[in-house]
Formats: structure tokens, C-alpha cells, sequence
């Protein structure tokens, strides 16, 4: 009997900080997000490109990372709910933050910025990982927060 050799691909899971513990930056309100937020972002594009970035965190908001999930046109940007909890588990958050910039100035969130958030939030829900906000930033340096609302 002959034996088939197959070759398959390994996946591993690898998350590395660079910050220790004890000097992880804590979010205790939807100000320090923004202002973290607002220091990882890109302000030459700010209000050209409308990004999606997601802040990562552990049980206690204390930050372990950032990331880009997508950046596309002026009007939209691609937000893909695995990608987010891929980060996420990655980075073993327990809790997250989401952002997006609207490059037009109105920081009121549209029906389709309500509709992911619901949806990351449902999702997160299985992985036990808590959506606690989604802001939306401008280029003015204002933000809307919708844990602040209630929408969250």
C-alpha cells in the first residue's frame, strides 16, 4: 500500500508586546480613547480617507494594542467582523474599542455605522470578548462616542 505525503500549512497564533504590564495606558472613558485613538491616526489623510481601527484591551481597559482593520475611499470603508476578532483573540483582549473618521466633519453615526456596531457587538458576544464603544473622530478633533449614547 502506498502512502500519500501531504504538505499542509501551519497556523500559529502570536502576539508580542512591547510594553509591560505594570506601563499599559488605561481607558477609563471614552476621552481617553479618543485621545489614543486621535494619537495613532494618521492626521494628513484624516480628512481625505475614512479608516477603521480598532484599540484592543484587557479585562481591566488597559491597552494592548492597536490596529488598522481597513482604509478605502472617502465615503466608506470596509469593516470585516472576523478580521476584528481575529485581532482580538490574537492579542487575547477581552475587551475593544472601535473607530472610524468621517472625513465629510459630521460626527453623527449613519444607520449602516449603527448597524456594524450591533453586529460586531453580537459577534463579540459568542468569543466573550465586549464591545465597550465605537467612536466616530473628525478632522476638527471632535468626537461622538456611541457608549456615551447608549447605542453601545
Amino acid at each position: 500500500m502506498k502512502t500519500q505525503q501531504t504538505t499542509i500549512s501551519e497556523v500559529r497564533l502570536v502576539y508580542r508586546t512591547k510594553v509591560k504590564a505594570s506601563e499599559r495606558l488605561q481607558v477609563k472613558c471614552s476621552k481617553d480613547a479618543f485621545d489614543i485613538f486621535m494619537d495613532n491616526w494618521d492626521l494628513d489623510s484624516i480628512e481625505h480617507i475614512e479608516e477603521f481601527k480598532l484599540l484592543l484591551l484587557t479585562r481591566s481597559n488597559k491597552v494592548l494594542g492597536i490596529a488598522t482593520i481597513s482604509k478605502c475611499g472617502i465615503s466608506g470603508t470596509v469593516t470585516d467582523i472576523r478580521i476584528i476578532l481575529q485581532y482580538a483573540i490574537k492579542a487575547n483582549a477581552s475587551d475593544i474599542i472601535i473607530c472610524h473618521n468621517h472625513p465629510s466633519g459630521n460626527v453623527q453615526p449613519s444607520e449602516s455605522d449603527i448597524a456594524i456596531t450591533r453586529k460586531i457587538k453580537e459577534s463579540g458576544i459568542v468569543m466573550d470578548i465586549q464591545l465597550l464603544d465605537h467612536l466616530i473622530i473628525v478632522p476638527e478633533g471632535n468626537y461622538y462616542s456611541m457608549g456615551d449614547e447608549g447605542i453601545v
